[in-house]
């Protein structure tokens, strides 16, 4: 469904702060880019987010959004000022409330048109969710209620894992490195939390009159947890965090391309059936898995005075480009790349996302090889985006410089993904190895769901 990461100063290899999610949705809900330029508002206005209206602000700072297309809120995003935020979907014991209220995709961006830093972000986020609630539903075509955790972090290095019942919440600062799933992770050692959810617990009988309080082993509902795979993929991106302890923005991003152990182990493995414990997620057969789609990527690059934000824009960070968007600290002003029309959940191939998903839908007819055409030029082109952004920092580039390299570079990766389409779709699928009839079955239905071509 989701992960989220953070590698702090004392992680990365660069002392800066690297942050990192995929965001997993339904296979045809497109997600794009969006940019909110900083704004004033009158007194007495109001915002209407997803379902409900609020209170706006008196202003709101610019943000670069990656949106489910039919919401107001997003899955992840930065603002001008090196705040980033990501989310998650949690499964409590206690029913999430189906009522239209804020969603957490709604709660994310509000805390980053409203706040500075990742302390002020905490209780933007905190004080809305106390006054207005969660609740309604996130799905796109089915109806799924859930909680939120978040993952909220600054340039300056400060971070905070926040994980929600309802109303309630609690909060861990991180140190060194962190990252969260679709499970509860916050124990009994916590910084802060809200009144009510020691009361909450002790109400429903999660513990003791006495008893110190556990977020996750009183809240967590452990059978979802499970079948949504969330508990082994959060126990996977904390071992493959835990595997260096200088981070760089490409570390991360092989960790969100990570497939899990199995993969691993089989060089001919190919995403059909249950999901396991791999981080890209591909849509196939099964209840559960049906949902577990990566549908963008997003590794930001922070430091005072460093805002580089390296975004996919597209599903399946495989078989996708991780390209860069110079936006806040160091960068103001700089123009951003063209990120296209707004997608739907229709085949329209003007739009980024869904001339990428033509790519991603041949590669998964016969994975391995398919892949293997072109992840070494992949690669090799990523690494020139690298060498290209860190020759600008390390020149001190204007932000006129920042957004004229970042618009050739993605350009560029445009160019690159119709090579790799035409290489693919050259190629025969190998007799046997194009999945079971019910992924061919899931991947057809969704095809024709979405109006997209044979």
């Amino acid at each position: 469904m989701c992960d989220t990461m953070v590698a702090g100063p004392k992680a990365t290899k660069s002392g800066g702060l690297l942050f990192a999610k995929n965001s997993d949705r339904g296979a045809n809900e497109a997600q794009y880019l969006a940019f909110s330029p900083r704004a004033t508002h009158a007194p007495g206005a109001t915002l209407r987010c997803t379902y409900i209206k609020i209170p706006q602000a008196s202003e709101t700072h610019a943000v670069l959004l990656s949106r489910p297309f039919w919401m107001w809120g997003a899955e992840m995003g930065a603002n001008e000022h090196g705040l980033v935020i990501g989310n998650e979907a949690v499964f409590a014991r206690i029913a999430p409330q189906k009522q239209e209220a804020l969603l957490g995709m709604d709660l994310l961006r509000l805390g980053l048109e409203r706040a500075k830093t990742a302390d002020e972000a905490l209780d933007v986020v905190t004080g809305l969710l106390g006054r207005y609630g969660q609740g309604g539903n996130c799905g796109h075509l089915g109806k799924l209620e859930y909680h939120n955790s978040f993952l909220i972090a600054d340039a300056g290095g400060t971070a905070y894992v926040l994980e929600t019942v309802g109303r309630e919440w609690a909060a861990e600062r991180v140190e060194g490195f962190r990252s969260i799933s679709n499970t509860y992770t916050i124990g009994a050692k916590f910084d802060r939390a809200s009144e009510g959810l020691a009361p909450l617990a002790l109400k429903r009988g999660f513990t003791k009159e006495g008893a110190p309080l556990d977020v996750a082993a009183d809240f967590s509902d452990r059978l979802r947890s499970t079948l949504g795979h969330g508990i082994k993929r959060w126990c996977r991106t904390t071992d493959l965090l835990g595997t260096s302890k200088g981070h760089t923005p490409q570390s991360l991003i092989s960790i969100l391309r990570d497939h899990g152990e199995e993969a691993a182990r089989n060089p001919d493995w190919r995403p059909d059936g249950i999901m396991g414990g791999g981080v890209c997620a591909h849509a196939s057969w099964g209840p559960i898995r049906q949902f577990g789609q990566t549908t963008a990527s997003w590794v930001a690059d922070l430091a005072p005075g460093r805002a580089v934000h390296w975004v996919t824009g597209t599903s399946s960070p495989d078989t996708s480009i991780f390209k860069p968007v110079f936006f806040g600290s160091g960068f103001e002003g700089a123009a951003l790349p063209d990120f296209g029309p707004v997608p739907t959940d229709r085949f329209d191939p003007a739009t980024l996302w869904w001339r990428h998903e033509r790519l991603h839908r041949a590669v998964l007819e016969d994975y391995a090889p398919r892949l293997a055409a072109f992840a070494g030029e992949r690669d090799r082109l990523e690494a020139s985006f690298f060498e290209r952004v860190e020759a600008l920092l390390a020149g001190g580039g204007s932000a006129e410089e920042a957004g004229r390299l970042s618009r050739t570079i993605w350009a560029e990766a445009a160019e690159a993904e119709e090579r790799w389409l035409a290489r693919v779709q050259a190629m025969p699928t190998r007799r046997g190895k194009s999945g079971s009839l019910l992924y061919r079955m899931h991947w057809r239905g969704l095809a024709k769901l979405a109006g997209m071509p044979a």
